[in-house]
């Protein structure tokens, strides 16, 4: 909550962003969170009835994840932090099968899309944080509102690695990698009205909503801390919190950097509105003492986990960065030709086709789970080594017959030979 004197300082800033969201931590972690489109079984075209999927605080999954909603209804599951990829897929796929067999009893299956063509579901989760935002975007966009409920995605968490030049890597070759990611796993071309002119509609919304959170934080020239601390200080303040039921949208500009030094009427920032104010921005990377990979639609199973293993592995691994590090190179910074072309995009098409064949090499060279590795190389097979990405599926069954949302997720444990 604000003070009623200044606080804080930029170089303040600076240490939180040090300590807290780069400083040292375990490595070897792996994390996933899926978020899924829920649909009513007898009427998939409906919205999912109010109290029919889980709500906040339901009880974890047999294998540890969390299960939260979205504001518009998605349905999101994330694993405990665990030690390598092959485990984090298993817990993930373990809770995804209870979750959707419970579901399923319910008349709700879950659907791997990264947007929600149906028409705009009313707001599912109420609370001061999503009523405050909801204002905010309200106040200067549309696809702030639209973002909150018509998106799902893929995010992957990795850690930062032992020391200081580690998370340096990682911080850079994720953003390297964040468009290709983006690109071959394009799972979102439908909008209102049929096909959208995106292979990623997610990933198109996102970057329409107030680009001082959500556009990318990296900078050649400056180092991962200084990077983040000035993305943190330019952003503006979405909300200010009075108290624990009072959270006040700020609906004209103020930076960061700009309460800090002139305060607000309803005072100034301390260190905790600080972590909280980090908590509402949204690039394709954000670090929080590991790296939250965010610019992934939502894909069904197992695509999923061809997702987690590429990403993992070519921040991670420094021979499988090394491989595909030329081919990523000119794609570098290419966010909207992602979303628009997929893997239409000739340097997109290329550098997907180099991070599999890296990733694949380095899956076996690791003792990556058969399962998983699986799933890789029948994505790069069906997808990337054709230059293909699931949207153009999409596109192919609305062109035969108009279908607008795929089935659901059967969540079976896939295995090829």
């Amino acid at each position: 909550m604000p003070s009623s004197r200044s606080t804080l300082t930029p170089d303040d800033v600076r240490d939180f962003v040090d300590d807290h969201c780069f400083g040292p931590a375990p490595d070897g972690r792996v994390g996933v969170e899926v978020e899924w489109l829920p649909i009513d079984l007898s009427h998939p075209t409906r919205s999912v009835p109010a109290g029919t999927v889980p709500v906040p605080g339901t009880e974890p999954g047999p294998a540890g994840s969390r299960v939260t909603l979205e504001p518009g209804g998605q349905v999101e599951l994330s694993t405990p932090p665990l030690r390598g990829i092959g485990p984090a897929c298993a817990a993930l796929a373990a809770d995804a099968a209870a979750l959707g067999h419970d579901l399923a009893e319910r008349g709700v299956g879950l659907v791997g899309l990264g947007y929600d063509p149906r028409p705009a579901p009313p707001r599912r989760v109420e609370g001061p944080r999503y009523n405050a935002m909801e204002a905010y975007f309200d106040a200067q966009c549309a696809a702030g509102r639209t973002m909150m409920r018509a998106t799902a995605a893929v995010q992957v968490n990795v850690d930062l690695g032992p020391s200081g030049a580690t998370a340096e890597k990682r911080w850079h070759r994720a953003h390297d990698l964040g468009p290709t990611l983006a690109a071959a796993f394009a799972n979102s071309p439908l909008g209102d009205d049929g096909p959208s002119g995106w292979r990623s509609k997610r990933q198109a919304v996102w970057s329409d909503v107030d680009s001082c959170r959500t556009s990318t934080a990296d900078n050649v020239d400056v180092d991962c801390r200084e990077a983040w601390a000035r993305y943190a200080l330019d952003a503006r303040v979405m909300l200010i919190r009075r108290d624990a039921q009072r959270y006040v949208p700020i609906l004209e500009p103020l930076s960061f950097a700009e309460w800090v030094a002139a305060g607000h009427e309803l005072g100034y920032p301390t260190l905790a509105d600080l972590e909280y104010h980090l908590t509402t921005l949204f690039p394709p990377v954000r670090p929080r003492g590991w790296l939250e990979l965010r610019m992934i639609d939502s894909l069904p199973d197992p695509w999923w986990r061809a997702a987690v293993a590429v990403a993992v592995t070519l921040v991670v691994d420094d021979a499988a960065a090394a491989a595909c590090a030329d081919a990523l190179a000119p794609t570098r910074g290419l966010w909207r030709e992602a979303a628009r072309h997929g893997l239409d995009h000739p340097q997109l098409a290329a550098a997907a086709a180099a991070c599999f064949d890296s990733a694949l090499e380095a899956l076996s060279r690791l003792g990556t789970d058969a399962a998983t590795t699986a799933a890789v190389a029948a994505f790069h097979e069906r997808y990337s080594a054709r230059g293909r990405c699931p949207a153009d599926d999409r596109l192919a069954e609305w062109a035969a017959d108009g279908t607008v949302l795929p089935a659901a997720d059967r969540f079976l444990e896939l295995t090829w030979v």
